[in-house]
């Protein structure tokens, strides 16, 4: 494996009986990239990052995750990713603070370091103020920060981010940006999904799946020509719809 890559994926497939979820996708990701992971709703992303986090078993192909194997080593996987999604993995009748401590302690930080960690990252998302709060009284865009804190307090080498900041406001994703552009800035490498075109305009490259296949892969300006359209959410669309018509054409 060359040591620039964090991820490397070849002919990855995941099939579940006769349905082909993810259908022989290959792409690396260099360290410290900031790398969008776009498609349709059900169109193979949520599937590739469970993969990728050794949560389900390939049907066939092969990646490998800071250098381990997703399907042989998928603890030492497990011990150098951190994951999110729109979901919000927190425990309600916690504070801020003791949502952290549960977490460090989850991922076996030792004592001596744990505190200082922790008010590290109270400092880097700007919750100071709100360790003492109960995530039920946080806006949405403030859980969010929250959670993505619990899920690097171990310092990962790699965070995957599934669809993190649907549903909050402007102001509150652009802060949760400018925290992932910091993580890709020290090292971090980053996967997001999102169906936000502003953030998908500050990846470094991106990738579009479409019923399972990756169709294009290149920086947001590279796959803007390549779709000759006049910026990206239009390049999106246009591919697409480019690909929805060669599937009905074949049915036909």
């Amino acid at each position: 494996m060359n040591d620039n890559y964090s991820i490397v994926v070849k002919d990855l497939t995941k099939k579940f009986g006769s349905f082909t979820a993810v259908n022989n996708i290959s792409f690396d990701i260099e360290k410290g990239e900031i790398f969008g992971f776009l498609g349709p709703n059900g169109a193979g992303k949520t599937t590739t990052i469970r993969m990728l986090c050794s949560i389900l078993d390939p049907s066939s192909g092969s990646a490998t995750v800071a250098g381990f194997d997703i399907s042989k080593q998928s603890e030492e996987v497990k011990k150098r990713i951190g994951y999110m999604s729109q979901k919000f993995s927190l425990y309600n009748d916690l504070t801020v603070e003791e949502n952290i401590d549960l977490y460090a302690g989850l991922y076996q930080i030792p004592l001596n370091v744990r505190q200082k960690r922790k008010e590290d990252l109270l400092k880097m998302t700007e919750l100071e103020e709100r360790k003492k709060d109960l995530p039920l009284a946080l806006p949405p865009g403030i859980k969010q920060r929250l959670a993505l804190e619990c899920a690097i307090i171990h310092k990962p080498e790699i965070v995957f981010l599934d669809e993190p900041t649907a549903g909050v406001d402007p102001i509150s994703r652009r802060k949760f940006w400018d925290i992932i552009k910091g993580l890709s800035a020290s090292g971090t490498t980053i996967l997001v999904t999102s169906h936000y075109m502003d953030e998908v305009n500050q990846c470094d490259r991106i990738s579009l799946i479409y019923d399972g296949n990756l169709i294009a892969l290149d920086s947001p300006e590279g796959i803007i020509k390549m779709a000759q359209s006049k910026d990206l959410e239009d390049a999106f669309i246009d591919l697409i719809l480019k690909e929805e018509k060669k599937k009905h054409a074949a049915q036909d």
